[in-house]
């Protein structure tokens, strides 16, 4: 069991850095996410909670039109937890905009032991039978914290988001983390809540008896 305590959220700075160190272990990591908290680095390892917080509302999300033909169309296909390491593998890697990432080897490591506890998930994406990209994030009773995602070709990563959306509307979720707002994530309908707002949601959905799959 992890002995690692974290400080209020509150306390976090105005760029919402709240600690540093500890470690990545399974229960660090459950117990950090149940209360608004998230890890960013290694190195040190560094702990979040910003002010605002970046949210998909579940009930409100919608695609343009474009977007929705395409994701009716059947041109791409998905599973889900088929290959969430190639996933993890696939957010870290460099892309257009985006040269380096904080996924780390550790990172891959740890997420992966959520993984196997159940408790971190993945979406895959294919075109032709080829994995194109994906998302991975953490579950916690209704809650799931959106980590990172990846497209390795035009929109699989949006593909990938509405198909993830769907599926944690049927498993009746109730608050999808975003942590911190992007022009991508934004696009994608991606909106700000002050945290106080923020964590009383994450109180209630994580109490929530969901399950992922």
């Amino acid at each position: 069991m992890s002995q690692i305590t974290f400080p209020d959220p509150e306390w976090a700075n105005e760029d919402g850095l709240l600690a540093f160190g500890g470690n990545l272990e399974p229960d660090t990591l459950l117990l950090a996410y149940s209360s608004g908290i998230f890890p960013w680095s290694v190195r040190p390892i560094t702990w979040w909670s910003p002010d605002p917080r970046a949210v998909f509302e579940l009930s409100r999300f919608r695609l343009s039109r474009r977007m929705a033909r395409l994701y009716r169309s059947g041109r791409f296909s998905f599973s889900i937890n088929r290959n969430f390491v190639e996933v993890m593998r696939g957010c870290a890697r460099s892309a257009p905009g985006r040269e380096t990432t904080w996924i780390s080897q550790e990172f891959i490591d740890a997420y992966t032991r959520l993984h196997e506890l159940g408790h971190a998930h993945s979406i895959e994406v294919y075109l032709d039978n080829r994995l194109a990209g994906g998302i991975y994030g953490v579950a916690i009773g209704g809650f799931f914290a959106g980590e990172s995602m990846y497209s390795a070709c035009s929109n699989a990563s949006t593909m990938g988001l509405m198909f993830l959306i769907d599926h944690l509307r049927r498993r009746n979720f109730e608050l999808f983390d975003s942590q911190v707002i992007t022009p991508h994530t934004a696009r994608l309908g991606a909106i700000n809540i002050e945290r106080v707002q923020y964590l009383r949601r994450l109180k209630a959905a994580v109490s929530k008896d969901c399950a992922f799959c």
